[in-house]
């Protein structure tokens, strides 16, 4: 899908179609997409698994795998999978390296030098692999949606995954979920970088739920997740048999920031999250408010200048990654009514 709008300034976004998209003192964003009718959805794919630990979604994709039955709609094929089988048997979050960072056209593409061979990382031979189930990624033959299963030892609660801002009928799912339960929307910059498994299909969504110590089930998780995925299939089917979807608004959260841990030279951590921050996921954080506390006892303040909302708070998997938490800008979308293309 092209994108709709692209970036003049930091402080100013248009769109293709001429709209002016100001940026208000809270630092909201109105987004107005062109007005278009979607393709139906014909083949839907569902991943548990992408991190081995992560065991809400493995332990669904196994149930569904036997039967397949509470997946099926009428209008559409459902396709599940085990993405990551080998770090499922050992229950780790991966082999050689994170499959859900994998998904480039670098790392699926075989010609490229130094990306061909044997011995290759587990992660990206799988990537490829599963690539050629539900992709190619960025062509017309790759899946319609796929919905990728995680968890996150984070207080994030229910979370939809989706990275493109400019994916209405995505938008639409998180208005229409956003009626029955709560469910924050986590985004990325217009212009990415797009590299997880969802990237595969036209149309991405990952559902993040916590928090929940990795290795580990936790039932009212596990039921939430099964839910919102029911909640997503009923969506879709909806709108492949024609039912209209009005013009709405959403509100969304866009990352602006990753933020590290205080470090010393050697790269040791030389604070961890304050206890006033921790648990806080998307409560914001205004300046002059403390988000580190030193071994020692001091707390470290932040010092920016307006007003961010905290994501994935501590999570464990994202100490290698250094991160502490991503800091995300409060942005409304406005999504025009969606109908499916006769």
């Amino acid at each position: 899908m092209t994108p709709l709008f692209r970036y003049l300034t930091p402080q100013v976004l248009v769109s293709r179609v001429g709209h002016i998209v100001r940026v208000l003192p809270s630092r909201t964003l109105h987004c107005t997409f062109k007005m278009s009718c979607v393709n139906p959805v014909k083949r839907v794919g569902i991943l548990g698994g992408t991190h081995g630990n992560e065991l809400s979604g493995v332990y669904l994709v196994k149930k569904w795998l036997k039967d397949k039955s509470p997946v099926t709609r009428g209008t559409f094929e459902t396709t599940v999978c085990i993405s990551n089988p080998k770090a499922v048997e050992k229950c780790v979050r991966y082999i050689d390296t994170d499959l859900n960072r994998v998904f480039t056209d670098d790392n699926l593409s075989p010609k490229v030098e130094n990306m061909s061979g044997p011995n290759l990382p587990y992660e990206i031979l799988r990537g490829r692999n599963l690539n050629s189930v539900f992709g190619p990624m960025g062509s017309e033959d790759c899946f319609d949606v796929v919905l990728d299963l995680h968890n996150t030892t984070s207080n994030m609660g229910n979370c939809l995954v989706l990275e493109r801002l400019d994916d209405y009928l995505m938008f639409h799912f998180a208005n229409y979920v956003q009626q029955f339960l709560h469910c924050p929307v986590f985004s990325k910059p217009l212009d990415g970088p797009f590299y997880s498994a969802q990237s595969m299909s036209k149309h991405g969504i990952g559902i993040e739920i916590g928090p929940q110590a990795h290795g580990t089930l936790d039932a009212d998780v596990y039921q939430r997740m099964e839910k919102i995925t029911h909640y997503v299939l009923d969506f879709l089917d909806k709108f492949n048999q024609g039912e209209e979807f009005p013009a709405c608004s959403v509100e969304a959260h866009r990352i602006t920031e990753k933020i590290d841990f205080p470090r010393d030279e050697s790269g040791d951590l030389t604070a961890m999250i304050h206890p006033k921050l921790q648990g806080k996921d998307w409560q914001p954080i205004n300046p002059g408010d403390p988000i580190f506390l030193t071994f020692e006892g001091e707390t470290i303040c932040y010092q920016g200048n307006s007003t961010i909302y905290p994501a994935f708070i501590n999570e464990a998997a994202y100490y290698e990654k250094r991160l502490a938490f991503w800091a995300m800008e409060k942005i409304q979308v406005s999504v025009p009514p969606l109908k499916v293309q006769k």
